[in-house]
Order: structure tokens, then C-alpha cells, then sequence
């Protein structure tokens, strides 16, 4: 058991306000990014730490700029400074390609509140700003997409962020500075410790989930609310495409769920929190290997839930899944409290030639209180070999794969202290149980036997914990946790 009590104040980390210069060209600067491919891993991760440390240029340059203030806009505002919109899905639908709209601090929640947002062009969105965009401070100024209960078992075709674009290999899509958080809509169990059906650890603010599709009983719900199989963002993009600065969590199913259809996605310097399924899976949709890439760097990763609530087999629970038809570099992350495994690297193509071209690496992560294994691989007949950081240097999968290593004790006390206690606790006591009960004289089984069919139990289970809220307030002070691996604390002015 890692202990969480009498821990010290922890350093802060380094900031992560980056807008690189291609970005700033919007595409125009080819010559950066012929070289930015030529460098190694090395190279890769030692430039993404100078980045972390001096930053860049802080607003990219597009074909417009506009302003969006849920607290001070209106919809007959011009997009200005002086007069934003309102609506965030409004000032989408009317930029311009490769427009960059400023985003004030507030709730977005899309069209008459319909709980998603919708991104079909070529865009940059930047949150964290004031009301009056004189500041901007992610953690401060929370510029949320947040769905209420209203919006509860809706949108289940939508993301809260759904990007579709394409037609651009050098399009460029910019999510900065967002919080994207389903807690507040998610169909959760009432909070009860005394009641073991209801999963809730003692002081976390729910019960377990009640995942899409289940509709599990045995202790009273959240009235009026329903879980849904929608992701936190979710899409298939042609282009450059970056994901910073973010904090998503309690996503129901997925934090990120994407395709590449051909170009470089980043996703750095986010929070993923109490997401199910897995918290980031990017696949490739293209004929050729190497024609989609991502990378996924300094990211922290914590409490990532498998699919179904019962304590038996599990399935799904990963971080980043590498996946067919795509090279993945992922380092300098914080994999932790996961229910399975931290990297996922099961997936195998079809065409073995196709499989031999594929570069999938993973350096410099640290892994912490994962449940079955840091990294699975197949090992035949449907099974997983799971796999823990000594033995990284045998995985002929990946490519890079120095510098992984299970938390130290002074790291662990440095993260934990940055945690919400009652969840953590939860998770590392997790413990759960299940049953079959068979009645013969059922009236089911009675019916059923006269038609000469087979009789059927009934099964049942306890969990202490799954997939519960986790509480937004505490999710920023996971900036910095730790320096150089994990998010950074982003820049502010």
C-alpha cells in the first residue's frame, strides 16, 4: 500500500505555453517542419523541453481573429475584442478557415445547450482567457465545455469536441487551453459508503458509474441522469492537428478517440482524468505507413477505467493505445492508477509488410500503480502479455524505449500530494465481488424447463470503486506535479 499521509509541499514545474512557428505561419514554413522530421527521438524530446522551459510565440496568426465570452459577449457581437460572440459554436460556424478564435473563461455547451460542439474547418481555439482577454491563465480562467444534466444521455453520436475536417495535408487544428469534463452528466450511482452496491469510496462525491448500456441496479442513481458512449473529443482529421494545455476527464468513453487521415497529430501537456475505455487512441486511416503520426508527450494520465464494472475479466483500461496504420512516438509522460495498462501495443496489421514499416516508441515515461501491466503486447489466441518497465528493453515493438521507469518514492509523494486524496485511497483499496444464484423453482426456470430449455442464474457483484467523479477543482493542480515529466504548468500573462 503507498501511503498518501504527511507529504510535503511540492516544486512547481516548468511552463508550457507553446505556439510554434509553424503554426504562427499556418502551414507557411515548410522548411521548420522538413527539419522538425528529420530529428531523432532524441532530438524530439530534448527540443519539447526547451519548449517547456522558454515557450514561444503566445497567439498563432491566422486569416481572422475572434473573440468569445460566455460572461460578456452577445450573438450580435462582431467577434471583436470590444464586442465578442457569446455562442462558441456560433463564432466556429462563422470564422473563416484558418481563424483563430480567442475563448474567455465560461461554460460552452454548444447550440441551445445541446452538450457538444462542432468543428468542420480549419481552426485554432484558444481558452483561458479573462472576460476582457487582458489575461490568460488556463487554470485561473477555465474555459469549460461542460455539459449539465439536461444534456444527459444525449449526444451520444457527438463528442464534446467533434473535429471532422479534411482536404489539407497542411491544415493545422489547434484545441488549446480547454477543460472538457462529462461529471456533471455522466449516470453515477448516489454517493453511499455504507451501501456496498452503490461503489463510493469514504469522501469521494459519487457513487461508481453506471456505464452506457448497463443499466446496473442494486442501489438508488442520480435522477434524470443517463450514461452515453460519447467521447471527450472525438473526429478524423487531414492535417496538423495539436491538443495542449487540456484537462479532460471523467469521460464516460474515451478522452481522445480520433483518426488520422493522413498528417502529424501532438497531443502534449494535458491532464486525463477518470476516463473509461482508454485516454487517448488515434488511429491511422491511410494506404501507406507513415503518412499519419503522433506524438504523445508530457502528458499526465491517472485513473483510467476498464469497460465493465464487474471485478471478472477485464477489457479496455489502457493510456495511449498504438494503433494500426500509424507511427507513435510517447514520452515524457505520467501513466498512473490505470486499470490495466498504462501503453497498449496489442493491436497488430493485417498486412505484414505493412507491420514491419510501423515505428511505435515509448521513452522516458514513469509509471505508477498500474494494475495489470505498464505495457501490453499479444502473445497469441486472443491473450496479452503484460509487460512492466525492466523489460521494455525486450519489446522488439518498440523502436525507442530508454528511460521508462516506475515512479520513485519522492516522485510518488510529489504526485499524490497534487491528487484528490478520497480518490486515491479509493483506488489503491479497490476490491470487489461477485455471485451466481441459481433457483430451480423460479418461475423463469419453472417456464423454461417446461420447454425443454436450459435454466439460467443470476449473477451479481460489488465493486468499491468504478469509474466515480472525479472533482474538477483539484484536476489543475496537476500542472507541474512533477518537472520535465507529465503537463507542465502552462504559461500565463
Amino acid at each position: 500500500m503507498i501511503t498518501i499521509d504527511q507529504l510535503p509541499e511540492r516544486p512547481r514545474g516548468g511552463s508550457f505555453d507553446t505556439f510554434t512557428k509553424e503554426e504562427i505561419a499556418m502551414g507557411e514554413n515548410k522548411t521548420v517542419r522538413k527539419l522538425t522530421l528529420l530529428l531523432s527521438a532524441l532530438l524530439i524530446s530534448a527540443f519539447s523541453a526547451s519548449l517547456l522551459a522558454a515557450g514561444a510565440e503566445r497567439i498563432p496568426h491566422g486569416t481572422q481573429t475572434l473573440y468569445v465570452s460566455a460572461n460578456t459577449g452577445s450573438n450580435r457581437g462582431d467577434g471583436s475584442k470590444e464586442k465578442p460572440i457569446k455562442d462558441l459554436q456560433k463564432a466556429i460556424d462563422e470564422a473563416k478557415e484558418g481563424a483563430v478564435i480567442l475563448v474567455a473563461e465560461g461554460n460552452y455547451q454548444g447550440t441551445l445547450d445541446a452538450g457538444y460542439i462542432l468543428v468542420k474547418k480549419y481552426i485554432s481555439l484558444i481558452g483561458g482567457f479573462s472576460d476582457d482577454f487582458s489575461r490568460r491563465d488556463v487554470t485561473k480562467h477555465m474555459t469549460m465545455i461542460r455539459p449539465g444534466a439536461k444534456a444527459s444521455g444525449t449526444g451520444a453520436n457527438f463528442g464534446l469536441l467533434d473535429i471532422y475536417v479534411r482536404g489539407k495535408r497542411d491544415g493545422v487544428v489547434v484545441v488549446d487551453g480547454f477543460v472538457l469534463d462529462k461529471g456533471e452528466m455522466n449516470g453515477y450511482f448516489l454517493p453511499d459508503p455504507k451501501n456496498p452496491k452503490s461503489g463510493t469510496p469514504e469522501g469521494v462525491s459519487t457513487g461508481r458509474l453506471d456505464p452506457p448500456g448497463y443499466g446496473s441496479s442494486g442501489a438508488p442513481k442520480m435522477p434524470g441522469r443517463k450514461s452515453v458512449s460519447n467521447q471527450l473529443i472525438h473526429g478524423d482529421v487531414e492535417g496538423r492537428v495539436t491538443i495542449r494545455n487540456c484537462i479532460l476527464l471523467n469521460g464516460s468513453h474515451f478522452g481522445i478517440q480520433m483518426g488520422n487521415i493522413g498528417g502529424h497529430f501532438e497531443i502534449a501537456n494535458n491532464i486525463f482524468l477518470a476516463n473509461r475505455m482508454a485516454a487517448c487512441e488515434i488511429r491511422g486511416m491511410n494506404k501507406n505507413p507513415g503518412e499519419a503520426t503522433v506524438d504523445f508527450h508530457h502528458n499526465t494520465v491517472l485513473f483510467v477505467w476498464r469497460r465493465d464494472p464487474a471485478p471478472g475479466a477485464k477489457d479496455m483500461g489502457y493510456g495511449f493505445r498504438y494503433m494500426t496504420g500509424i507511427n507513435a512516438n510517447v514520452y515524457n509522460n505520467i501513466f498512473g492508477c490505470i486499470d490495466f495498462a498504462g501503453l497498449d501495443r496489442t493491436y497488430i496489421d493485417a498486412d505484414k509488410n505493412k507491420e514491419q514499416k510501423r515505428v511505435t516508441s515509448a521513452w522516458n515515461n514513469r509509471f505508477f500503480a498500474n494494475l495489470e501491466a505498464d505495457l501490453t503486447l499479444p502473445s497469441g489466441g486472443g491473450k496479452f502479455l503484460r509487460v512492466f518497465t525492466p523489460q521494455f528493453e525486450d519489446a522488439a515493438q518498440l523502436t525507442k524505449y530508454e528511460g521508462n521507469s516506475e515512479m520513485s518514492q519522492h516522485e510518488i509523494t510529489l504526485l499524490t500530494k497534487a491528487l484528490d486524496k478520497p480518490y486515491l485511497t479509493g483506488f489503491l483499496s479497490m476490491d470487489g465481488t461477485s455471485s451466481m444464484e441459481h433457483n430451480p423453482n423460479s418461475s423463469e426456470n419453472l417456464f423454461r424447463s417446461a420447454l425443454g430449455m436450459n435454466q439460467r442464474g443470476v449473477s451479481s457483484y460489488t465493486v468499491t470503486m468504478y469509474m466515480n467523479q472525479y472533482p474538477l477543482q483539484r484536476a489543475a493542480e496537476l500542472f507541474g506535479a512533477l518537472n520535465e515529466v507529465g503537463a507542465q504548468k502552462p504559461g500565463s500573462w
